[in-house]
């Protein structure tokens, strides 16, 4: 997809994106296992504001204070579901804010971007975290991506390998920790049966099968 036709589809997607994508057995199946990370991730620490960059209809927004996406209409939702939360238009390399954050996560949105966007993305988090701010973002894997055949309605630009991230990394972030999000195919089991997969899926997703999940999630520490 061009990014002229990105922004048309969820712009057109805004009002029914939360029921088309997450209120199915496989859209919970990943929104639980997002949440869980989120959870453990935020558990104990005090951080003041936090930025949900590509927020979308606010669907994580119980974990922030901003929230920026591209998509007016999206944006519009996600300001209806969360009136006391600070809501701003506009992309990952040019944050809408003039404030610093402690921490910024951005989930299903570096799918869409290609390796040169992405540093860019990386750039701009940097300038606009506080000083041993932390970025969390999720990517598609290429390890995945070669196991498991190719979806028709595959929308990503790019996947990445452990090595890229490095590279991509190396100068402005220490690499704290990688997750994996959505281990099992689970788009080929039963809708019964998906959720009986789950909590294994969470537990194998901490070891070193998390290289051959769907996602990962990397937590960047800024230098």
């Amino acid at each position: 997809m061009s990014k002229k036709s990105i922004y048309q589809y969820y712009n057109n997607l805004a009002k029914t994106y939360d029921e088309n994508r997450f209120e199915n057995t496989y859209g919970k199946y990943i929104d639980t296992q997002e949440r869980h990370f989120l959870n453990s991730f935020f558990r104990n620490k005090n951080y003041k504001n936090i930025l949900d960059l590509g927020c979308g209809t606010g669907r994580l927004m119980n974990f922030a204070t901003h929230g920026a996406d591209f998509s007016g209409e999206m944006i519009n939702v996600a300001q209806q579901k969360h009136p006391k939360k600070e809501f701003a238009i506009g992309n990952i390399s040019k944050i809408p804010f003039s404030i610093q954050f402690d921490c910024i996560f951005c989930f299903h949105v570096i799918m869409h971007q290609t390796k040169d966007e992405t540093l860019k993305f990386l750039e701009e988090c940097s300038n606009k975290l506080n000083e041993n701010g932390i970025l969390i973002f999720d990517y598609p894997t290429r390890k995945r991506r070669k196991v498991i055949s190719e979806q028709e309605d595959w929308h990503a630009s790019n996947t990445f390998t452990n090595c890229e991230i490095f590279e991509l990394t190396k100068n402005n972030w220490n690499i704290k920790k990688q997750n994996g999000i959505l281990l099992f195919p689970i788009h080929r089991f039963s809708k019964k049966t998906r959720n009986w997969f789950l909590d294994l899926d969470i537990l194998l997703c901490n070891t070193f099968l998390k290289n051959w999940a769907s996602y990962k999630i990397v937590i960047l520490e800024k230098k």
